[in-house]
């Protein structure tokens, strides 16, 4: 499968979201692939919890040939019942995120992968993506935008 984005486009968004995300969440970190882009807050190593835009195959989110850009917040803990706890406290406050994220926010199993669970969302059309000087920006904008709503939404419960 080709890859219509490259590992430059997702370093320039990580840099952006460095210098747009919010202050007292912690250190940001950060790593990009090829294949795109992981944030979380906190120790060196990845958390469980984190923010990712990444490239996925559309066999997975309804089918075809391709690839979409999943966008938002992963929790992939090695148990499903910790997944489906974050889950549930991120549904308790769905009328709250679902106000600033939009209705292309969805909270479900992830894609490919039913014990991890997903708020995200899917840009389908992103053939012409290098090809436009903002996408970093755009990206980097809207993971800060699932950041601002999410973090507090987490580690206030």
């Amino acid at each position: 499968m080709a890859d219509p984005l490259d590992a430059h486009l997702f370093a320039e968004a990580a840099e952006l979201v460095r210098s747009m995300a919010p202050d007292g969440l912690g250190d940001l970190r950060y790593r990009t692939h090829r294949r795109g882009l992981k944030i979380w807050f906190g120790p060196e190593t990845p958390t469980r919890e984190h923010y990712e835009a990444q490239l996925l195959a559309r066999r997975h989110v309804g089918g075809g040939d391709g690839v979409v850009l999943e966008v938002g917040f992963h929790a992939e803990h090695p148990d499903e019942a910790k997944n489906q706890a974050v889950a549930d406290r991120l549904a308790r406050q769905a009328e709250l995120w679902r106000a600033e994220l939009g209705s292309a926010a969805q909270l479900d199993v992830f894609y490919g992968r039913d014990s991890w669970r997903r708020l995200s969302e899917v840009w389908e059309e992103i053939e012409d993506v290098e090809d436009d000087p903002d996408a970093a920006f755009e990206i980097a904008s809207r993971l800060i935008d699932y950041v601002s709503v999410l973090e507090p939404i987490r580690l206030g419960d």
